[in-house]
């Protein structure tokens, strides 16, 4: 009977359930538990484990280069930046609401942990997610384009609950690549949010895009929809890298 029932639960993926019937069935003689509550412990094992699987895959989708949480997050260190008001985006209502957050502002203040954590937040909570850097994405836009698969890309990063583009304007963008990024944001409008992350303020952005018209058409649509936060604060990698000199 045993062998058979563990073919029968592995064929089903039941993993759970399989590595613990036997010893939760033992612990349900002791402690008296009806048949329902027997199959009721398992049932749940079972879906905790699946669950967190689920979550797992999720992270791994979104392509995260490390993870972070907002609980990680320093807000003592950067005063200028609106914690209450970070905290309460934690509930990921802008998702629902298909809103963007803009994190601007010069290198090591943070930006990257706070998209981060939020994405990982939105994971666990079993959104889809994808995490890159903006010249990687542009990179992919371009080879899709030139092999005829722009569209389906478009389509693909549209279906996402969550697109995070780090570090926008790191490199200097092409008109082509330009364009590219205009057509994402314009098929993510009001359709799905976005977190983006820049060393650069807007009015920086035109160079950035060598094209201002461009430039103020992506602006207009990240911004209309959006919550935005300049973090002028300092450097967290400086702060690391003096710890030990004031120790």
């Amino acid at each position: 009977m045993i062998p058979r029932l563990d073919l029968q639960l592995k064929s089903l993926s039941l993993t759970k359930i399989l590595a613990h019937y036997q010893e939760e069935a033992h612990k349900a003689a002791q402690e008296k538990l009806s048949y329902e509550n027997y199959l009721a412990r398992l049932v749940e094992m079972e879906a905790m484990s699946k669950l967190d699987r689920s979550i797992n895959a999720k992270i791994h989708k979104a392509r995260f280069p490390s993870l972070k949480t907002l609980e990680e997050f320093d807000f003592s260190f950067q005063p200028q930046l609106n914690e209450k008001e970070i905290i309460r985006l934690a509930s990921l209502d802008f998702l629902e609401k298909k809103e963007n957050l803009l994190f601007l502002g010069p290198p090591g203040v943070g930006k990257t942990h706070l998209a981060i954590a939020f994405g990982v937040k939105a994971c666990m909570a079993k959104y889809r997610v994808l995490f890159i850097r903006t010249q990687d994405l542009l990179t992919d836009l371009s080879v899709a384009h030139k092999t005829g698969r722009l569209g389906q890309v478009l389509l693909n990063l549209s279906r996402l609950d969550l697109v995070i583009l780090d570090e926008l304007g790191y490199l200097p963008i092409t008109p082509e690549q330009a364009n590219l990024l205009f057509q994402l944001v314009s098929i993510r409008y009001e359709k799905g949010a976005m977190i983006l992350t820049s060393n650069y303020g807007f009015e920086d952005w035109g160079p950035i895009f060598t094209d201002q018209v461009i430039a103020a058409a992506i602006i207009d649509r990240l911004v209309h929809h959006s919550h935005i936060f300049v973090i002028n604060g300092n450097s967290f990698r400086m702060k690391q890298k003096l710890l030990p000199e004031a120790a």
